[in-house]
């Protein structure tokens, strides 16, 4: 009985004290694995220091040319995911003078407000050979809309409201404004590939489809105002009918109806 009791207990010892599985390093294969130029291979992320919600980590690198040819100089950004895909580090990777073949080895670093899980490659500069790699060339601009508060779709996809810096690729796009009182517009755009940074449009929605009735708070009411009196004013919304006190509306703006 002693002796079955004392087995049992060298078992568990010896299951809890084996060492932790390690995880196996981060391999990527740049630009895809059908047509390869480079191998980084990537250690375990180690937290360097932390301030606030702000993480420093450090982690070992290996980058392999699989190219046939000397890679002079290339640089890499390094996007860090949490386990829910959101973005939220970066880091930048530099090699140079690397023949075919051969293998180099260094640290990088990178700042993340989480736990990294996930990364994701992007180049930032390649040799002229490896330019069709880039991703294409994306320009910055301002985008807005009199009235503001209009949302915006660029290319059927919704980017947000106005005023809104968006990403535009070189091409013919089509941007869609709409806004609650107002007819939904349609602007055509173009960016050509000499365009840079820092431009903006602007787009007037034009005349309201609806009365507005604008309040003492600074609130802007659009509906259709279905009576105004001494005492009180009326406005039809989606449907139904709300009632101000006349000493609570500022300004009412009317739109030209047709006759019945």
């Amino acid at each position: 009985m002693n002796k079955a009791v004392c087995f049992v207990l060298a078992f568990l010892f010896v299951v809890v004290t084996l060492p932790a599985k390690e995880q196996p390093p981060l391999v990527i294969v740049w630009p895809s694995a059908e047509h390869p130029v480079v191998r980084f291979t990537f250690g375990k992320f180690k937290e360097m220091g932390s301030s606030g919600k702000q993480h420093s980590y450090a982690v070992d690198v290996t980058a392999e040319n699989l190219w046939n040819k000397k890679i002079t100089s290339a640089g890499f950004s390094l996007y860090l995911f949490d386990k829910d895909k959101v973005r939220i580090g970066d880091g930048y990777i530099s090699i140079s003078d690397v023949a075919p073949g051969q293998v180099v080895k260094f640290q990088m670093f990178a700042q993340a407000s989480g736990t990294p899980v996930s990364t994701e490659l992007a180049p930032r500069d390649l040799p002229k050979e490896l330019q069709p790699n880039m991703p294409p060339k994306k320009v910055s601009m301002t985008v807005n809309s009199i009235p503001q508060g209009a949302r915006v779709k660029l290319d059927e996809e919704d980017v947000g409201t106005t005023p809104k810096i968006v990403q535009v690729a070189p091409g013919k796009h089509t941007l869609e404004f709409s806004k609650d009182g107002y007819n939904t517009v349609h602007f055509p755009l173009e960016i050509t590939p000499d365009d840079v940074s820092g431009g903006s449009v602007s787009f007037e929605l034009g005349t309201s489809t609806h009365d507005t009735v604008e309040l003492r708070d600074g609130s802007v009411l659009s509906g259709d105002v279905e009576s105004v009196t001494a005492d009180e004013v009326l406005i039809r919304i989606g449907g139904s009918v709300q009632r101000f006190k006349r000493n609570q509306v500022k300004r009412i703006g009317f739109v030209q109806r047709e006759a019945p």
